[in-house]
């Protein structure tokens, strides 16, 4: 069965929440895809993790978002609000709808869209993509400065995701990363009676750690209570002990004998990476180490007519974050323009301030 539709809207996070009630405030017609749950990748952050930004910068479509103390948004109070969203202008979502391809035709409606859900396959045909699909698909893999995967990476009792202390409580656990879900996981699981220690391939801890968490690691590395082993990366990883080895300025491999210590638990939070085969198979030219899809930064809109990109997945795999929630709502207000020659109703209020911040750099 093949269904044509304006506009196939392909990812149901925050960005693509808001660009779908743009969509609808102007009367377009849609189709709105997720391959998993509305706010996927906001779901396996850690249990009660704070946001960085404050919530009136990731609230979306005008609407406020409010916490209970009035602090940072926790992961609990942001996916409850994406869920009132939803529930509030009343999206038709496709959940658990898994986009395959995207292929450009010279039909009528130049887009066919092959999707995967449990009762089988679907396609579709539009003559416009939206792409909000995020940045942050698979974790980055522990290797060495040569490439390779460290041996023992794929061991049961190592893992690259971060639930909830508990499971860490009276065990030694190695976590292998210097920034802030690194250093927050750290913390947390100190405080539970973990005996943590961190390992990091830098001299320091990265500086854009958020600023609530820098002095009380730094305190716990001083004083001796969480281990912290600078320029060091797990080069071998066995049942019962971790092999770290020592690395330079440039991340290469020194001369000193590598440490063996014996560790329950390994955490390997080092980063995320995004999945670009979607933008590839589609044809949308990919530029830089990121695999970012190029695109018109006034427009949103990528090498092929009528594709457009918008929210973090417009930078492709960020190793220092450029583009997060707070300063993708004016992609939305871009695509719109595009689109309609109007500014959408229901958006942040943040992107217009962006717009103008931004038109007033180009015109100095």
């Amino acid at each position: 069965m093949m269904i044509e539709t304006e506009i196939v809207l392909i990812g149901a996070g925050p960005i693509g929440l808001e660009m779908a009630v743009a969509l609808r405030d102007a009367g377009l017609e849609y189709v709105h895809l997720e391959a998993k749950q509305v706010g996927n990748t906001v779901s396996w952050f850690p249990q009660q993790a704070r946001f960085f930004s404050s919530p009136e910068r990731i609230a979306i479509c005008g609407v406020p978002l409010q916490t209970v103390d009035q602090s940072k948004a926790t992961r609990e109070d942001y996916l409850a609000y994406l869920v009132g969203i939803v529930q509030q202008f009343k999206l038709p979502i496709r959940s658990y709808e898994r986009v395959t391809r995207v292929r450009k035709t010279e039909e009528k409606y130049p887009y066919e869209i092959e999707t995967v859900r449990s009762d089988g396959n679907r396609h579709y045909r539009a003559k416009r993509v939206i792409f909000t699909i995020g940045d942050m698909h698979h974790p980055r893999p522990l290797t060495l400065p040569n490439g390779d995967l460290v041996e023992g990476f794929s061991l049961p009792h190592v893992s690259s995701y971060f639930n909830e202390p508990h499971p860490f409580f009276d065990q030694r656990l190695l976590i292998v990363g210097g920034r802030n879900s690194a250093v927050e996981a750290a913390i947390r699981c100190y405080r539970v009676g973990a005996k943590v220690s961190l390992s990091y391939r830098r001299a320091e801890l990265d500086s854009s750690i958020k600023y609530w968490l820098k002095p009380e690691i730094e305190w716990l590395i001083r004083h001796g209570e969480i281990d912290f082993f600078p320029q060091t990366i797990p080069s071998r990883i066995t049942p019962t002990h971790v092999q770290l080895s020592h690395v330079d300025q440039e991340l290469k491999l020194t001369d000193q004998p590598p440490k063996n210590a014996p560790f329950d638990f390994v955490l390997s939070l080092i980063g995320y990476q995004m999945d670009s085969s979607l933008y590839q198979e589609a044809g949308i030219a990919l530029t830089g180490s990121g695999q970012a899809p190029q695109h018109d930064s006034k427009t949103m809109e990528t090498n092929l007519p009528g594709v457009y990109v918008a929210g973090t997945g417009a930078a492709g795999t960020q190793m220092r974050f450029k583009l997060f929630i707070e300063n993708c709502h004016a992609h939305v207000v871009r695509i719109m323009r595009h689109l309609t020659g109007n500014d959408p109703q229901h958006i942040n209020a943040l992107a217009f301030q962006q717009l103008r911040e931004q038109a007033l750099m180009s015109e100095s």
